[in-house]
């Protein structure tokens, strides 16, 4: 008989399961309440890189008109944001399609509807209607994903106080933006909504924004933003929202209040875990609400499984995936690894983009490593300088003795497919040197990222002759 599957939402994690659970042989059903793809493709990741993409691209008339070859006769036109918000929305709308035509070739089920688990190996779904369906597993998989936390002071009204995933219902491009919040959510929304045209306000309650990105980097957009006209307020917090007709007021910890046409609240994801019926299998959570699972999905009920955002490790679209085959590879006999967290790749995508790989500098000496840094600044680079891309730089963390690549930074326009050359060396185990004795294109980026490695290389050869 075939193994029986019922995945419980239909984000990356639910439906790269499902994918994986078929080539196995399995018969899957899939329990969404929303279209495949989840939030991350809907609501979340697809329509906010599609918008910052829309904002960069203003942003290269600018420049395109600084250097003569093109007018800036369009730049001070109005930004028609229902619009460009429509069309953001209509391209996370046709990747849900796109994902949906693919599970469908493969007859996997798919059923609309709140999903819980009510008995053993038993799922029980809750259509719009309040209809149910019971559905027999021999194994679920938990991938429900996660929410915009929400504090007591402020509700969001998807018109001037708002969350991420409401910032495309506002009709007109906002005047004065405040968005509380300085981790990747906020920076990013920050960096596109300044680059449309909005007066952008940046509230973080750390000394400095993206708290948990290298510093260097962070330092990096800070000064950018803030050439830019973005105002920021450090070691603040807010402790209280207000609104009125045409405006919102926000308080802060020291007592200032803040006046803007609209607020964003970026302060952080909670799991959307409850309801699923979890606690009379034993499975426990940790006190972020998050469901424990070990190293390859499994939660401490053996035939329930958890992958994505909702067991809080990453909450990373990639990492959702990779979680979810992972689930499906060990509950359907394959032989799997862990994932290495030490070597997953993640990027922060503001103006000039963060991305990373692996170990950072402070990771390393916590872990008792003996590591080198060699950081190359892009502003030499001869095609940051024909792309107008100065702001960033390369850094690369190595083990000393050996060589290995165990981290890196790139900030820089396209850090995000910067970063692979290292991402590569990273999962590989490859040495500096091999990264350096790589012939690179001339001119490109990815020729610091070359030149950084031999800055390296150089160095600990240097360290090994003095030994």
């Amino acid at each position: 008989m075939r193994p029986r599957i019922v995945i419980i939402g239909g984000g990356p994690a639910g439906y790269e399961a499902a994918l994986v659970a078929c080539d196995l042989g399995a018969d899957v059903i899939i329990v969404s309440n929303e279209g495949l793809g989840g939030n991350c493709v809907l609501w979340d990741c697809v329509p906010s890189k599609a918008l910052i993409v829309a904002a960069e691209a203003r942003a290269t008339v600018e420049v395109a008109a600084q250097i003569g070859s093109a007018t800036d006769a369009g730049i001070a036109e109005a930004v028609d944001y229902g619009k460009l918000a429509r069309h953001v929305l209509g391209l996370g709308a046709e990747q849900s399609r796109d994902i949906e035509k693919r599970i469908n070739a493969l007859q996997v089920s798919i059923i609309t509807g709140i999903g819980a688990i009510t008995g053993e190996h038993e799922v029980t779904v809750t259509a719009d209607d309040g209809s149910t369906t019971v559905l027999p597993a021999d194994y679920v998989l938990i991938a429900t994903g996660s929410r915009p936390r929400v504090l007591p002071f402020f509700v969001p009204d998807s018109d001037r106080v708002l969350v991420g995933s409401q910032v495309y219902q506002v009709t007109e491009l906002p005047e004065h933006l405040i968005v509380v919040g300085s981790g990747a959510t906020g920076a990013e929304f920050a960096h596109a909504f300044k680059h449309l045209g909005s007066k952008v306000t940046l509230v973080s309650s750390r000394d400095r924004i993206l708290p948990t990105e290298d510093p260097d980097a962070a330092e990096v957009i800070e000064r950018v933003f803030e050439r830019r006209g973005m105002t920021i307020v450090r070691e603040s917090r807010a402790v209280a929202c207000g609104r009125d007709e045409d405006s919102v007021t926000v308080t802060l910890d020291s007592g200032v209040d803040i006046v803007g046409s609209h607020v964003l609240f970026t302060v952080g994801q909670v799991p959307a875990a409850d309801g699923l019926g979890l606690e009379p299998f034993g499975v426990t959570h940790d006190a972020g609400g998050f469901v424990t699972v070990d190293a390859v999905g499994r939660t401490s009920c053996p035939w329930i499984y958890a992958a994505g955002d909702v067991t809080g490790r990453m909450m990373l679209a990639s990492v959702a995936a990779m979680q979810g085959r992972t689930a499906m590879w060990h509950a359907l006999g394959e032989a799997v690894q862990p994932i290495r967290w030490d070597a997953v790749a993640a990027t922060v995508f503001t103006g000039p983009e963060v991305a990373t790989v692996g170990m950072s500098a402070r990771d390393a000496e916590a872990n008792g490593l003996p590591i080198d840094t060699a950081r190359l600044d892009f502003k030499a680079n001869p095609r940051a300088k024909m792309i107008d891309a100065l702001d960033g730089f390369v850094k690369v963390h190595a083990m000393v003795g050996s060589g290995t690549v165990l981290g890196g930074v790139i900030v820089s326009r396209r850090a995000s497919e910067l970063i692979q050359p290292l991402a590569l060396a990273v999962q590989h185990r490859l040495t500096v040197s091999q990264l350096a004795q790589t012939i690179t294109v001339y001119p490109s980026m990815t020729g610091s990222v070359a030149e950084a490695a031999r800055m390296l290389m150089v160095r600990l050869d240097t360290n090994r002759s003095d030994a």
